[in-house]
């Protein structure tokens, strides 16, 4: 029988289950020489969706103007802020801040006037600080995650209008 040179302490891999569990990370990974120890799950969202209702056409002499009114957001935009064309993505995975450091104001704040390039928050990733800095100029009408909160791929940060 071989004898494992590394043998597996289940309290260490229970420990790092606990860290995920407790940070809300979806995985961790601790090397220490030649022995590498990877924890990870899947997160499983349940969502509702409601059955589409059946819709009457309406007569064609009440039908709705074909002009939007001037400065209206599209349904889709308003409900899903992907698909708003002011929507800034996180462009990785890690922590999201508002503020520089745990004693400085926010970055940006709803109502705040941007220039393009200008700093709107940070991601830190593996232990490096990322500038998220604004794609256009405007104004930030909305701030769609909580500060210190760890953020996915593609996921809406804020809609700059």
């Amino acid at each position: 029988m071989l004898k494992n040179k590394y043998p597996i302490d289940p309290a260490l891999i229970r420990e790092l289950a606990q860290v995920l569990s407790d940070t809300d990370l979806t995985e961790i990974e601790v090397a220490h020489e030649d022995l590498k120890i990877r924890v990870a799950r899947q997160i499983t969202v349940n969502t509702t969706v409601a059955a589409p209702v059946a819709a009457v056409p309406a007569p064609v002499a009440m039908a709705a103007p074909a002009v939007a009114a001037v400065g209206a957001a599209p349904v889709a935009a308003v409900d899903d802020p992907r698909k708003h064309p002011g929507v800034v993505t996180s462009p990785m995975v890690g922590t999201a801040y508002r503020r520089p450091s745990p004693e400085a104001k926010p970055l940006v704040e709803v109502g705040t006037a941007v220039k393009e390039g200008d700093r709107l928050c940070l991601i830190e990733a593996m232990k490096t600080f990322n500038d998220i800095v604004a794609p256009k100029s405007g104004t930030v009408t909305r701030i769609l995650f909580e500060d210190g909160r760890p953020v996915e791929y593609g996921e809406p940060l804020m809609i700059i209008e």
